[in-house]
């Protein structure tokens, strides 16, 4: 079938125009540009899910979620009516000339619905965390990833009458065939064994090539790839790697976006985490607060923003900032309520010189977490079952040991941290500090070994980060030594086996990093935050 009475170059033509609203933060606009047309035009059906599936990514609140599956839905319908529906890939392998027999319609229809399907598979990720959750979004990978290998195929050996569309379809290839290779390569071990049983596996390397190919081209696609390669760099190395961007590389993709961009919100957002992951923080604070001024249309992406600038605050030992930008979450963001007032009242803890009235203020702040617990299918957030689990501490024993810098840990904000000396230091103070007053109050501590261990790991990290490798494997190993003495934090001897195989992946001794490393993934099951973990191990073990 036809567009109707739109042809391809202009409607490529109005998605690149889309795009640019989008990024220039005129959100209203661009979705207004796309919705006439989102019945008849693969491209408008795809502008749209995509405005929408970004606006899920950088949220992760549910409606937003939900929004965007219904539409990329929608979509995948539109691209199926354009797309050539018999199965051709088998002739093309016998017959090059097949290629060139189909239109230039029936190929960016393709491409369009490989994209809505990769899209629809990268929300199924962030619904929940769970392993199950992750298996669901592999398998919907995998029904597009036949539909990319069609794409290239056709890239490499199409005779091109159009020079321009065929750039077009090539950046939509590498931008396809990038993003899979990267999210593939992410994943834990479970699954992807199960990914290379039905026949195929992720190359990060690749990966990253064909982004950065992608974000070259005069192209619909290159801010897109440009989107991917800064956000790989600078948040997903972060949370679910081991926090080794290459951010000289995504600082280089960024300032020219920034200057073709100056008010973009997106790309503010992502200075002011180049900066935080630098661990240059007020500087950070102030793009951030810089992205929140650039647009006020799109509130929901403010929450993102005041989640960055509770963590610097955090990072400062600014612990009431940090504990109003939680509350600030907890009024206006739908993400975890629970979460949210857990943060807030975990940074509150922090505060030193409590009264009377601020302890009554903790304890009626920690009771509400349990209730505000949400259940998704059935399921709850594992970061919300820790956080119940340590209200219900703060409620028996009313007190808990340095929660405010055991949630930066358990968030993976050390590799932040890290970055700057002068961040550390107090950290490690108030973390030996604390371990020397445990040590005075053991017998009177119900849950000695459980606190010691949280102090100990955390004085680890800081010491690894400090440059004293030795005795920060002096205090993982004895963590690890300390599982049958831990109570509740179960998740304490899996992470500090997992630290002295990344210690030891840092210092080269590869055989011992490799040997902790599977450790983790063989000997400790059903702990709290398992699944975050084996994102973290997975990527060192890649490294390896």
């Amino acid at each position: 079938p036809s567009l109707t009475q739109m042809d391809l170059p202009t409607a490529i033509a109005e998605a690149i125009e889309g795009l640019d609203l989008f990024l220039n933060c005129r959100f209203a606009q661009a979705k207004s540009l796309m919705q006439p047309w989102l019945d008849h035009s693969p491209y408008h059906a795809l502008g749209y899910g995509t405005i929408l599936f970004m606006q899920a990514m950088m949220t992760f609140e549910k409606e937003d979620i939900k929004q965007a599956v219904v539409n990329l839905k929608s979509a995948i319908s539109v691209c199926n009516r354009f797309r050539r529906r018999e199965s051709w890939l088998e002739t093309l392998s016998q017959k090059k000339a097949q290629v060139n027999q189909l239109t230039e319609v029936e190929i960016h229809s393709e491409l369009c619905y490989a994209e809505c399907l990769l899209q629809r598979a990268c929300l199924t990720f962030v619904e929940d965390e769970s392993l199950i959750n992750f298996v669901k979004g592999a398998i919907k990978i995998k029904n597009c990833h036949s539909c990319y290998k069609q794409c290239l195929y056709i890239m490499e050996n199409r005779t091109w009458d159009d020079p321009a569309l065929k750039v077009h379809f090539e950046s939509g290839v590498r931008l396809g065939v990038g993003a899979f290779n990267v999210m593939i390569s992410l994943l834990p071990g479970k699954i992807l064994k199960l990914l290379e049983f039905v026949g195929f596996s992720g190359n990060k390397a690749y990966g990253l090539s064909q982004l950065q190919l992608g974000a070259d081209l005069d192209s619909l696609r290159a801010p897109l790839c440009s989107l991917y390669l800064i956000g790989y760099h600078t948040v997903v190395l972060y949370i679910l790697g081991l926090g080794d961007g290459d951010l000289e590389l995504a600082d280089r993709i960024l300032q020219p976006c920034l200057k073709k961009y100056p008010q973009g919100a997106l790309f503010l957002f992502f200075a002011g985490r180049m900066a935080e992951v630098r661990g240059n923080v007020p500087e950070a604070i102030v793009k951030f607060e810089e992205s929140i001024v650039a647009q006020s249309e799109w509130r929901q992406f403010h929450h993102l923003c005041y989640w960055e600038l509770m963590w610097c605050h955090a990072f400062l030992g600014d612990w009431l900032m940090a504990a109003s930008y939680a509350e600030r979450l907890f009024k206006e963001s739908k993400w975890s309520k629970a979460c949210y007032m857990y943060q807030r009242a975990a940074f509150l803890v922090m505060c030193e010189d409590q009264t009377e009235d601020s302890r009554r203020n903790l304890l009626s702040l920690f009771r509400q977490v349990p209730v505000l617990k949400q259940r998704i299918a059935g399921k709850s957030l594992p970061i919300e079952k820790f956080a119940v689990d340590k209200s219900a501490r703060y409620e028996e024993h009313q007190s808990l040991v340095l929660p405010g810098y055991e949630l930066i840990y358990v968030w993976n904000g050390f590799t932040i941290l890290g970055r700057c000396r002068e961040l550390v230091e107090p950290v490690l103070t108030r973390v030996e500090a604390t371990l020397l007053q445990l040590y005075r109050e053991k017998d009177s501590t119900p849950l000695y070994y459980d606190d010691w261990c949280l102090a100990t790991v955390l004085k680890g990290v800081c010491l690894k980060y400090l440059d004293h490798p030795t005795e920060a494997e002096g205090c993982f190993q004895e963590v690890v030594k300390c599982a049958p003495q831990i109570q509740n934090d179960q998740y304490l001897p899996a992470y500090a086996c997992a630290e002295l195989g990344f210690l030891y992946l840092q210092q080269s001794r590869l055989q011992e990093a490799k040997h902790h490393l599977e450790k983790v993934l063989t000997q400790y099951r059903g702990y709290r935050l398992e699944s975050r973990l084996h994102f973290r191990v997975q990527a060192a073990l890649s490294a390896v």
